[in-house]
């Protein structure tokens, strides 16, 4: 089996060291926090991932997995070393690179034979290419060094059955031994592979994430029009499902997209492609439907109330989807400030969260308003003004229609990720605010009652 440096233990570095050793292979995981591995080394997983610290610990007691911050010894003994460093986004919307360079630098100078490097990380096209030179500029020893390109296509929550299951493995290589030597790596996993060349590589990863993100947009788009006109946006996603040119994957409708890949990809493809002088018409306007979609509950509730200040405003759920502590791009981040800036006294519950929002939003007073964590779901809700929904977790899903009414001051609910039915959530005197739906007006509710009340007394 290959001995293989991966440098970076984020989603993608960890992820892939971890599956990397659970199919045989000696991996080492280079970071330079040195509490960060020493915590790895223990078994703890500096990331909420499903799956993930049973791997580590398993591969780490068998002698396959490595933690360590002692690249140089790392990436010496290593065959292939993995770069799976952050990419962030910058201002401009361009990928920042400069995390790739110092990883590409530190290999230049510490390897003593022939070596394939390989980038996960998300990258422009034509990024490989560079990182092959500046290895080579900087190059001590005489050795044989090759960049090859391997976009990995994991989803948070899902990412350690995503690496080991994977619909495809995209490889992208200049020559037949960088080629044979990166499918001798996958062959374990016994998944398909796709061989092109590193250019086509790092296009096919932007274009198969900034295209989900399309149809994500897409979806609100009409699911927006579909409350003017209205229809039900489930009702017209169940019926484009059946078409299989469409297939039933991400047509739900929400409050937009968030995490580390779809909004930071789809701002660099278009900041790449106006780099060449072109307008990628469709990508800017994923981008800027899901910029509005983020807030469209927060000016729906602005309507239907006077002023949020002195209310008080429960949050369920906090982290851009469930099965991840990440915020990143989380709809949370972006409702969490209007309320506070109009005054609202915020109740926020998380299951995983609730930690990592906190270091952004402290518990205790901000601006004209304040903003508590809590342990249930319940401690939310009691005497609560308004609530908010904006991550479909298990447990939120579980709660029933009746509990809102019982426990809220105003039973008055707005769910971005539509997860009750409309009319149970009315019959239980709730006003329901969904997204692409008719909604459950107190109009609605008092005249369901007064009926209730009639059909009694006669």
């Amino acid at each position: 089996m290959t001995k293989i440096a991966v440098a970076g233990t984020g989603y993608v570095g960890l992820v892939a060291g971890a599956c990397f050793a659970e199919v045989g292979h000696y991996v080492t995981c280079v970071d330079i926090d040195e509490n960060k591995v020493n915590l790895m080394k223990s078994g703890v997983s500096p990331i909420y991932e499903d799956g993930l610290e049973v791997l580590m610990q398993k591969n780490y007691a068998a002698g396959r997995l490595e933690f360590t911050t002692d690249y140089k010894s790392a990436y010496k003994e290593a065959d292939v070393i993995f770069i799976g460093v952050g990419t962030p986004e910058q201002p401009d919307g361009s990928a920042n690179l400069s995390y790739i360079a110092t990883v590409a630098r530190q290999i230049a100078e510490t390897i003593v034979k022939d070596c394939l490097v390989v980038v996960k990380s998300t990258v422009p096209v034509g990024t490989n290419d560079k990182v092959e030179q500046f290895i080579n500029d900087f190059l001590v020893n005489d050795v044989r060094v090759e960049v090859a390109s391997n976009p990995e296509f994991l989803a948070q929550g899902s990412a350690v059955h995503d690496t080991l299951y994977a619909e495809r493995i995209i490889i992208g290589t200049e020559s037949n031994w960088a080629e044979e030597q990166l499918k001798g790596i996958y062959e374990p996993f016994h998944l398909p592979i796709v061989s092109v060349n590193r250019r086509s590589a790092e296009m096919i990863k932007y274009a198969a994430n900034d295209f989900l993100a399309l149809k994500i947009s897409y979806m609100n788009d009409i699911a927006n029009l579909c409350e003017l006109v209205g229809a039900d946006i489930q009702d017209v996603a169940k019926g484009m499902s059946f078409d299989e040119r469409i297939g039933s994957k991400f047509l739900n409708a929400g409050i937009g997209y968030g995490g580390s890949c779809f909004p930071k990809d789809t701002k660099a493809l278009e900041y790449m492609a106006k780099q060449h002088g072109y307008e990628l018409r469709t990508v800017k306007a994923a981008i800027d439907v899901n910029n509005d979609q983020k807030t469209v509950l927060f000016n729906k509730a602005s309507k239907r109330l006077i002023t949020f200040n002195g209310l008080k405003v429960a949050i369920l759920g906090l982290t851009f989807k469930p099965g991840t502590d990440d915020l990143r791009e989380a709809a949370s981040l972006e409702n969490v400030p209007l309320l506070l800036d109009q005054g609202a006294d915020i109740y926020a519950y998380d299951p995983i969260g609730s930690m990592n929002f906190s270091r952004v939003f402290p518990e205790g007073t901000i601006s004209r308003g304040s903003i508590t964590y809590v342990e249930k779901i319940d401690g939310a809700l009691e005497d609560a003004n308004v609530c908010f929904i904006f991550t479909e977790w298990g447990d939120i899903k579980a709660v029933h229609p009746e509990t809102f009414e019982k426990l809220m001051r105003t039973p008055l609910v707005y769910d971005g990720r539509n997860i009750f039915n409309v009319t149970d959530m009315r019959d239980a005197g709730v006003e329901y605010h969904s997204i692409g739906r008719s909604s459950a007006t107190r109009e609605d509710i008092k005249e369901l009652r007064n009926l209730g009340l009639q059909s009694v007394r006669s």
